[in-house]
């Protein structure tokens, strides 16, 4: 009988909650699908039962009593509990610590400031965030998704290609003033070069100025001078500063070009042959919570690439 009469008791606590929301017996009857008199009838049979009044019945509308306004406060912060309760069991798979290894300057450029959208969309998932470079090998066991920048080959892991990558040269305008004009790559003679060391790992530290240029069809521009940096966001706040020309990668560029404190001298862009990818073990995306997070990368490379 006791739990009859406690499972009745819920019942009625759920008709008193949406009428007190209304404060209207007509309007809490609609929303249940049930008539005026059947919502009336139980708010008496849960005012007889709890043993004082929670509603005053005035002549054209309801007002809560002083005992009917702090239940029904307790009342909406426990249904409110247990809303949030079940979302979270239903999502438990959805929460807890995903280890994401990126290569550095994608983190920094492209990664960081996306990242609070991220946290926003799954609140309950905390990274653990590795900036690596992409000639470290990735090893089993140390991360659940990787970005990483190479030739698309991952012996015994998956791939999630993102976007393909693509340089081309940059400076500041400031660099511009008292020099010769930079209109075709030969005028690069006249200007400092600026190399990322890591661009371009077991070759040498030009080699990335090298290939470009080859692209472009000159071979008349000595790349074996300039500034050296270990990571492309260094070479990029390099060129800013006006310390010389850079190579600059598309998708890690955009705010500096559009805000102007970086320039394009030369039309065009050029390959490289390597892409940034997703990579992650067979049989990770499973794993809902790594998927979510998969999910949410690529969508927002598919993005940019759409731009």
């Amino acid at each position: 009988m006791s739990r009859t009469l406690h499972a009745q008791t819920h019942a009625w606590l759920k008709v008193f909650a949406i009428s007190a929301r209304h404060l209207s017996f007509t309007r809490a009857a609609e929303e249940l699908h049930v008539t005026t008199g059947a919502v009336s009838q139980q708010i008496k049979q849960l005012e007889a039962r709890l043993g004082f009044k929670l509603f005053r019945r005035l002549p054209r509308r309801l007002e809560l009593t002083d005992e009917g306004q702090r239940l029904a406060t307790v009342v909406d912060q426990a249904y409110d509990a247990v809303g949030m309760e079940v979302r979270r069991l239903r999502t438990g798979v959805m929460s807890g610590v995903l280890r994401l290894r990126c290569v550095p300057s994608f983190l920094a450029k492209w990664l960081m400031p996306r990242l609070t959208r991220l946290q926003a969309r799954f609140p309950d998932i905390e990274l653990h965030v590795a900036s690596e470079d992409s000639n470290l090998s990735l090893r089993e066991g140390e991360f659940e998704l990787a970005i990483d920048l190479n030739d698309g080959r991952y012996a015994g892991f998956q791939i999630t290609p993102l976007m393909d990558e693509e340089i081309f040269a940059v400076c500041s305008p400031q660099l511009l003033r008292r020099r010769p004009p930079l209109v075709r790559p030969e005028d690069l003679g006249y200007y400092p070069l600026l190399h990322d060391v890591t661009a371009w790992r077991g070759s040498h530290d030009y080699a990335e100025w090298e290939h470009y240029l080859h692209a472009l069809g000159d071979e008349s521009v000595n790349v074996r001078r300039g500034y050296t940096f270990n990571r492309n966001h260094l070479t990029v706040e390099a060129a800013i500063a006006g310390m010389g020309v850079a190579i600059a990668r598309r998708t890690l560029i955009t705010d500096e070009l559009d805000t102007g404190a970086l320039i394009a001298p030369f039309a065009g862009a050029v390959a490289t042959g390597k892409t940034y990818g997703l990579v992650y073990h067979p049989g990770a995306l499973d794993d809902r919570r790594v998927r979510a997070v998969h999910d949410w990368i690529a969508e927002e490379a598919a993005r940019d690439s759409d731009h």
